[in-house]
Order: structure tokens, then C-alpha cells, then sequence
């Protein structure tokens, strides 16, 4: 316990921790502080594409194996599962309609790639290896949880799924740029890694805090205007599910035999909600959603839990079960 909570002080006084919470309190405080959307979005590709073609180099050295398949497949299958444990849980904790409880759910079977990357970055500060393939795992978590949503609201009789929606998902541009870039990055090696290593290693955490910044400032916004779905049954699900997605991720890693931040990083994943794929396709798909109700809880609520709380509980976690 007091390993944890070293852990969690540690991770309340990163910087990416800090200028998230900057950003936070400068929403809620009215401040004129923004960052300009084309350049959140270059940092938005910045770290796709670093987090990528790292990830990418690390399966190159590490080469294919049964343990890179069945990970992948562990992925996909909790992202299609958690969805319908997400929306049980809100139709037994809130007063959601269905259509909205099947939108947040769907947030909560996808990923968040932001706290994805900051959980890599607080293995590399603790000095924990993770299998470089666990971003692969982060696309393929993508979609999956799309499909169980829209079978949740279809199942009553409302939600549209077609080819052009397929399509719509599977090329969405994040996922697009994480997969092409772990592909090069695969292809490459660590000769390609030499190449660029200057521009993707040593400006990854400035850029991190950024991004987080920006975060933090949409996040603070979110919450003021999504103060009136922030009532103790939606609250509580914002803080519960994760806990519970990371107990999933969990179980699957310690059967797969993954180490200790592999571990870690699949309980990360199963416990993110999505704030970027997911509510572009709900627009889409479910227009009759309320976003102020999905984004609030993923956005709001869900991700700050992750990013000071959950990471450093995941990893204690972790690192009890797997003995690491």
C-alpha cells in the first residue's frame, strides 16, 4: 500500500500530470488560455505517429510470436466485451435512456491513446519493460467496441450500422496513422528508429505535456458545461468502470503471460474510455446521443481518474500479481 501511494504521489507531481491539471483549472477558471486547433492537432500526430514507429521497432526486434497473436486477440475481444458490462452497469446505476447508455458505453470498450501513452511513459520513468506490440493492440481495441454499441441500440430497435459507417471507422484517421506508422517502424528497424530517433525520443514528453495541456483545457470546459448529467449515478459509473475494465485487462494478461508493464499497459487500455474515434462515429451513427453526457464522462471524469489515480493503481496491481 504505501509503494502504491508513493507511486500516486509521484504521478500527481509529473509534469504530464501537472499541466493537465494546469489546463483544467484555467477552463474553470475562465481563463483566455487555448491552444490553436490545427496545432493541438499536429501534436495530435506527433505522438500517434512517435508512440507508432516505436512500437513498431520494438516488434521488429522482438518478432512475431504466439503471444503477439493472442494479445491481439484478447484486445479485440475485450473491446467488443466491455461495452455490454459498461452499459449494464449504467442502466443499473443511472437513468440513462438506452441510446445514450449504449454511446458511453462504447467509449468505454475503445481506447484512450493519450493515457495509453502516459502510462508507456511512467513504465520508462519506473524502469518497467512492456512488449512494444501493445500498440497494435491499441488500434485493433478500436472498432470492435464501435460495433457492440450500435448492436446495443439496435437490439432496441433504434442505431444504424452500414458500409459506409464500417468504412468511416476503420479508416479513422488516428487509427489510420497508428497502424501505418507501427508498420514503418516494424519494416525499419532500429536503423530507421537511428534515423529519426532525434525528432521521437527526445521531444516526446515535451510534447506529451502539451497535448495534455490542451486536455486539460477541453476537459475543464466539459465539465462546465456537462455539470448537469454530472449527477452520482454517471459519476460513480465514470470512476467504477475503468477500475473494472482494468481487472478484465488484468485477468487477460496474467493468461497470457505478458510481463509486468505489458500487463499493466492491457489493463490501461481495457480501463480507457475513447474521446476522439468513438464520439465521431456516435455523431454519425447515433445523432440522437447526447455528446454532453459521453464525452463529459469519458473526457470529464474517466480520463483525469486514469491520468492521476488509475495508472499508478493499475501498476501496483500489476506488479503484485505478476510478481515484478
Amino acid at each position: 500500500m504505501d509503494a502504491m501511494l508513493q507511486l500516486a504521489a509521484q504521478n500527481l507531481l509529473s509534469p504530464i500530470v501537472l499541466f493537465f491539471a494546469l489546463g483544467v483549472a484555467a477552463a474553470l477558471a475562465r481563463s483566455d488560455l487555448t491552444v490553436p486547433e490545427a496545432v493541438a492537432k499536429g501534436m495530435s500526430i506527433y505522438l500517434l505517429f512517435a508512440i507508432g514507429f516505436k512500437g513498431g521497432v520494438s516488434v521488429a526486434a522482438h518478432g512475431i510470436d504466439a503471444t503477439l497473436g493472442l494479445t491481439l486477440l484478447a484486445g479485440v475481444i475485450l473491446s467488443a466485451l466491455l461495452p455490454f458490462i459498461a452499459f449494464f452497469l449504467l442502466r443499473l446505476m443511472s437513468a440513462l435512456s438506452r441510446t445514450d447508455a449504449a454511446a458511453v458505453a462504447g467509449h468505454y470498450g475503445s481506447i484512450s491513446i493519450v493515457t495509453f501513452v502516459a502510462a508507456t511513459s511512467v513504465l520508462e520513468s519506473a524502469g518497467v519493460v512492456s512488449e512494444g506490440y501493445m500498440v497494435a493492440v491499441a488500434a485493433a481495441m478500436e472498432a470492435p467496441a464501435i460495433l457492440s454499441a450500435l448492436w446495443l441500440v439496435s437490439a432496441g430497435g433504434k442505431g444504424r450500422m452500414d458500409s459506409a459507417l464500417l468504412r468511416e471507422i476503420l479508416l479513422n484517421g488516428s487509427i489510420v496513422l497508428l497502424v501505418g506508422s507501427f508498420a514503418i517502424g516494424w519494416l525499419t528497424g532500429e536503423e530507421g528508429l537511428k534515423e529519426i530517433e532525434s525528432f521521437i525520443v527526445a521531444p516526446f514528453k515535451g510534447v506529451l505535456c502539451l497535448f495534455l495541456l490542451d486536455m486539460g483545457l477541453v476537459a475543464g470546459r466539459g465539465l462546465k458545461q456537462g455539470r448537469a448529467v454530472l449527477r452520482p449515478g454517471p459519476l460513480a459509473f465514470g470512476v467504477l468502470m475503468p477500475v473494472v475494465g482494468s481487472l478484465f485487462g488484468l485477468v487477460a494478461g496474467l493468461l497470457i503471460g505478458l510481463s509486468t508493464g505489458g500487463v499493466l499497459l492491457l489493463m490501461v487500455l481495457s480501463a480507457s474510455a475513447s474521446y476522439i474515434a468513438v464520439p465521431a462515429a456516435m455523431r454519425v451513427a447515433l445523432p440522437e446521443a447526447n455528446p454532453s453526457v459521453y464525452l463529459t464522462l469519458s473526457l470529464g471524469v474517466t480520463f483525469p481518474f486514469n491520468l492521476t489515480l488509475g495508472i499508478p493503481l493499475y501498476l501496483a496491481i500489476a506488479t503484485a500479481a505478476t510478481g515484478g
